[in-house]
């Protein structure tokens, strides 16, 4: 099944490298890898045509195999090291899919394992959004907590003194007068083929919020692991 004939490819992006946590990808929270919980999202969505992993590790690639999505090629060195752009490891990933599946994709979504508390759901509210309002890109965001925000945010100086970031900064104490601010959870993004082999961008002037208002985990640290493990197995 399609959506509006459009072919779709999922990428999954997972590199072996983790400065945080050794081997992040692998990890297990509620019994399944970061990698088979962004595999099964991404199977679970009937439009999307094929769904790849890219990495640089074999422990991963098979990891990926496992559950069930296609490695046709491995990430180029240069492309997983931390000075790498994910613009440039997507359409790395877009091109060789093309080439692998000798199919011409229209869009893509990219699937952060890191994610894990994604839903199936998420993916088509992000291409629904990206496709019934004719934009060139998608990405789900979440909103930014108050204390959080430029508004409450303090520098220290060299000698040890806070100051605000926002020099009207003392005037916002209360949480409800602050603007609304909002950042990227990796749940999904999704672009078109023109946006990002020929824009070069992910986030652009035509990028649609898509916006989750749940509780979700972006995986960076080890108490990030439980804190997903536990939402994922409450009731």
């Amino acid at each position: 099944m399609s959506y509006s004939g459009l072919s779709i490819l999922a990428v999954v992006p997972a590199r072996g490298g983790s400065k945080g946590i050794p081997r992040k990808n692998l990890q297990k929270v509620a019994g399944k890898s970061l990698i088979a919980h962004a595999a099964d999202c991404a199977l679970a969505v009937d439009w999307i045509d094929r769904a790849v992993i890219s990495t640089d590790d074999k422990e991963i690639a098979e990891e990926a195999r496992n559950a069930e999505l296609d490695v046709p090629f491995l990430r180029p060195a240069e492309l997983a090291t931390d000075q790498a752009k994910s613009i440039d490891m997507w359409r790395h990933a877009w091109l060789e899919s093309e080439s692998y599946c000798d199919t011409r994709f229209d869009l893509s979504v990219l699937l952060e394992p890191t994610s894990p508390l994604r839903r199936p759901e998420d993916i088509e509210t992000t291409i629904k959004t990206m496709v019934g309002g004719g934009l060139g890109s998608a990405a789900t965001v979440s909103r930014t907590p108050g204390h959080y925000t430029p508004h409450k945010t303090l520098t220290v100086s060299d000698r040890g003194l806070i100051g605000f970031y926002r020099e009207d900064g003392e005037t916002f104490s209360r949480r409800q007068d602050i603007p609304a601010y909002y950042h990227r959870n990796g749940v999904c993004y999704a672009a078109r083929r023109e946006t990002i082999l020929d824009k070069g961008h992910i986030i652009g002037p035509d990028c649609a919020a898509v916006i989750i208002d749940r509780d979700l985990v972006n995986i960076d640290t080890p108490l990030d692991l439980e804190l997903a493990d536990w939402l994922l197995k409450r009731p």
